[in-house]
Order: C-alpha cells, then structure tokens, then sequence
C-alpha cells in the first residue's frame, strides 16, 4: 500500500484552499488513499483526461500539498509489530532543554512520531518495537538516558482500532 503524505506547515491555508476545487481534492484523496496508481488510471477516477490530471497533480506538487510519495510497510512483517505510545515530562521547560531533547528522541531506534504537546505530558513519542522484550531493551538503552526528563511512561498498544494516513479535505 502506498500513500501520499499532504502537508500545510509551509504553505497558509486560506491561500491553499482558495486554490483547490472539487477536481484537485479528489485527486488528493485518491492520491491518499493509493499513491502506486498509474496518471491513466487516477485521471479515469477523476473523470479528466490523462494530460489534464498530470498537470493538476503537478500544480499540487508546486503548490506543496503534496509532499511525497511512500510506501506503507506491514510492521508485523517487517520486525515492528509492537507499538507504545510514550508520554514524557521534561524537568525543564526552557528552550534548550527542549532543543537537547528532540535533538535525541529523533534518534531514538523505531521512533516514528514525536510530538509537543499540552496538558500532563511534555512530549507524546509513538515508537515501534519487535516485542515486549525489544522495547525493554530500548527502555533500558536508549529511552532512560534521554536528557532532560523527569519521568517517562510507556503505553503498549493492545490492538489497533483505527489508524489512517489520509488527512481530511473539506469540500
């Protein structure tokens, strides 16, 4: 499976919006929901012609909603069937304590997302591990010598209810 990561950091969103109409939102979700189609088959989907849509999926490009193309990979079958979810509270909140530590969660082993947030946690971190015993090994190798943290607590995933990569477009 393959999917299209849409982004809006670099690029305003009211500029954006005023931009797209029905055509470019169906071609992004589309494009979401399996990047591997062929421009033929997309712009049949899309009810255009094949130039046509190959000139809407490049102006998307440009326009930076589209920022890559990857493949998913199954985790079971690659090693990283077991997700934690890891809430962290840093002992400072000073810019430098907060700089150290990103710095070294980005190189913590299968980190895939590492997150500011508000409330009780500083940081929510989703890492993906083998099994009980490989996160143990990275909780006692990597995850406990992080700088700056105050406490650390790790949340095993126990089954998978939803989990999608395709971001909503309001029509």
């Amino acid at each position: 499976m393959c999917a299209t990561k849409v982004r809006s950091k670099n690029v305003p969103q009211a500029d954006v919006s005023a931009e797209l109409d029905r055509t470019d939102k169906a071609i992004l979700r589309q494009l979401q929901r399996d990047a591997s189609l062929s421009n033929v088959a997309l712009a049949e989907k899309v009810h255009l012609s094949a130039p046509a849509c190959l000139r809407r999926v490049e102006r998307l490009k440009r326009l930076g909603l589209i920022d890559g193309v990857v493949a998913l990979l199954n985790p079971k079958a690659v090693g990283a069937g077991m997700l934690v979810m890891i809430g962290v509270v840093l002992d400072r909140s000073t810019p430098e304590s907060f700089a150290e530590f990103e710095k070294a969660a980005a190189k913590i082993s299968g980190c895939m997302e590492c997150h500011v947030v508000t409330g009780e946690f500083d940081y929510f971190m989703l890492v993906r591990t083998r099994d009980n015993d490989s996160f143990n090994h990275l909780h006692a190798e990597q995850l406990i010598y992080l700088p700056g943290v105050r406490q650390v607590r790790s949340f095993m995933v126990l089954r998978n209810v939803l989990s999608t990569t395709e971001l909503p477009l309001a029509l």
